[in-house]
């Protein structure tokens, strides 16, 4: 198997969940219809859907060297200086879920924006049906890259009238990954919460350094929540890079949901654990509160 279609533990956590029954969830017409993923499977029909009462929300494009990133964001509107929350996704693309969330943070009085950082590929994500095929870009993404496109897009939401100086990120899955990965890059960065990111990669020059390898590095406070049962990455994983920050005296938290498969956050899927999903989401939002993200 070739790096670019390399199952990271992510992924890993993803294919290998427990089967579901279709019932209760929407056909596959009307799932795309809505504006949510193929390649993550059935859909389920009790999605968490916010609003945008109250919010200025929508598509945009991000300055990226000589081209330009879609984006979509969210925050309240007439609010100039709400702080910045960059939501980083899965690999599935900037799919509904993902905009959901932006608008959730929003509603918390944030201007969160999320950036769809592997344009460059020139494929929707949002309409590939196989994840072998996802990979094949996902995996090809440079950190350095991704770094990149992460400070293009603060810079981008400052210019907007974002606080900048209450900066916060949040992600999912492989954004999990990427939360760890920008506590260690940015030194702007007040707070990140990773909901069962990536610890440790598969060797690639790509990906100099897995979180695990970048805990001495961390430059900001992180909350890690991880579930108990995610076949991808295990409990022993989290208490290594647990153990690691502590040795290297960084300010970080976990919390494990000991029932809660990969993904549980992620409404839309087989894997919502509506119990650790809502608990989970109270600590991301305690989390940025404590570190002056959040008010």
């Amino acid at each position: 198997m070739s790096f670019e279609t390399t199952m990271a533990s992510d992924v890993v956590g993803l294919t290998k969940s427990a089967p579901v029954s279709r019932r209760g969830f929407m056909s596959a017409t009307a799932a795309v219809a809505a504006g949510y993923t193929l390649a993550a499977g059935p859909v389920r029909a009790e999605v968490v859907t916010t609003d945008t009462n109250g919010l200025e929300a929508g598509d945009a494009k991000i300055k990226v060297g000589s081209e330009e990133m879609p984006a979509y964001f969210a925050r309240p509107a007439g609010n100039t200086r709400a702080p910045v929350i960059v939501v980083a996704m899965e690999i599935f693309g900037l799919h509904e879920y993902i905009k959901d969330v932006t608008r959730r943070l929003a509603k918390l009085g944030a201007f969160a924006v999320a950036p769809d950082y592997y344009f460059r590929k020139g494929v929707d994500l949002t309409k590939v049906s196989e994840i072998k095929d996802l990979l094949a870009v996902v995996n090809a993404k440079p950190d350095a890259e991704l770094m990149s496109d992460l400070d293009a897009t603060v810079t981008w939401a400052g210019s907007r009238g974002g606080d900048v100086t209450r900066l916060g990120i949040i992600g999912f899955c492989r954004g999990g990954r990427t939360v760890w990965e920008y506590a260690a890059h940015s030194g702007a960065l007040k707070a990140g919460v990773a909901f069962y990111g990536t610890l440790v990669d598969p060797a690639s020059p790509l990906w100099p350094k897995s979180p695990m390898q970048l805990a001495p590095e961390m430059k900001a406070p992180v909350l890690g929540l991880y579930g108990g049962a995610d076949t991808g990455i295990p409990v022993a994983q989290v208490e290594q890079m647990k153990a690691a920050l502590e040795q290297n005296k960084k300010t970080a938290e976990f919390k494990i949901y000991p029932e809660a498969p990969h993904g549980f956050h992620a409404d839309y899927r087989g894997s919502y654990r509506k119990d650790a999903a809502e608990d989970a989401w109270k600590q991301a939002q305690a989390w940025f509160k404590k570190y002056g993200v959040l008010s």
